[in-house]
């Protein structure tokens, strides 16, 4: 009989059966884990199982790559805090979504781990302004867990760490105003934040560092599967380029954007 107790993030739940569930889980020794829970999609229940959760999981299997039961007790809810917060809402889901896509199954990646519990908290006790620089900046950290970190720190024609305002697309490295010339528009842009972490930016500058973190995950991670970014990565796209658009015509950035009758809340 395989068995684990640990503290595991809820990354996904899915219904299975009357009344049962199925709940992927990320924990810090154990890294990707999938298990059924019997009522789980009960009332009573369901407030546990929920995505951005921090829950003391309970994992048994007879043998390690069978699924497993799992049992719980809640420790912290993220999503209760932000019910009336639909971008924070959707930062959540974003970033679960992606290490439940991108991570394999059974791999330990405690530092991310780690950075994923610090970055709900912040986005749970923070949400306003919407912490979305450092939610980009756990995206880059998730591609270089994964072995495709972006090199932002040099340029990559100059050698030179100044004037960092752009990315080649084929390489992820940096490359300066100057070193740029007529290959500018064949580059992506470079938000001061992804390579700085003391800049916050705004939402212009969050739609680019969408565009670039999406560009390379969409490449390396999903792309090399076959498979598109996770549905719940675009939704979250779609509400930042609103807010920068927004923000291009001078609206008021501290509501939220309105939505078509039949757009995922």
């Amino acid at each position: 009989m395989m068995e684990w107790e640990a503290a595991a993030l809820v990354l996904s739940v899915r219904p299975y059966g009357e009344g049962s569930a199925i709940v992927h889980l990320l924990s810090e020794e154990h890294g990707i884990s999938h298990g059924m829970v019997r009522g789980g999609g009960s009332r009573k229940q369901a407030p546990l199982w929920q995505t951005g959760n921090l829950v003391m999981a309970r994992w048994r299997a007879r043998l390690s790559d069978q699924l497993g039961a799992v049992t719980a007790e809640p420790v912290q809810s993220v999503g209760a805090r932000l019910l009336d917060l639909p971008l924070q809402l959707a930062m959540v889901s974003s970033a679960c979504a992606l290490a439940d896509g991108a991570l394999p199954q059974g791999e330990a990646h405690p530092e991310l781990f780690m950075r994923l519990i610090r970055l709900l908290t912040l986005i749970g006790v923070a949400p306003e302004p919407p912490p979305i620089a450092a939610y980009l900046r756990w995206e880059r950290e998730l591609l270089g867990e994964l072995g495709y970190g972006l090199d932002l720190s040099t340029c990559a024609v100059t050698g030179t760490c100044d004037n960092l305002h752009f990315v080649s697309p084929k390489s992820g490295r940096a490359v300066s105003e100057e070193a740029a010339g007529v290959w500018r528009d064949r580059l992506l842009p470079l938000p001061a934040f992804l390579a700085n972490e003391t800049e916050e930016g705004g939402p212009k500058d969050w739609l680019a560092g969408m565009i670039l973190t999406g560009h390379f995950l969409s490449r390396w991670v999903f792309g090399v599967r076959h498979q598109p970014l996770p549905a719940a990565r675009e939704r979250l796209f779609e509400r930042v380029r609103r807010l920068a658009e927004g923000d291009k015509a001078g609206g008021d950035l501290s509501g939220e954007p309105e939505l078509g009758p039949d757009e995922p809340r």
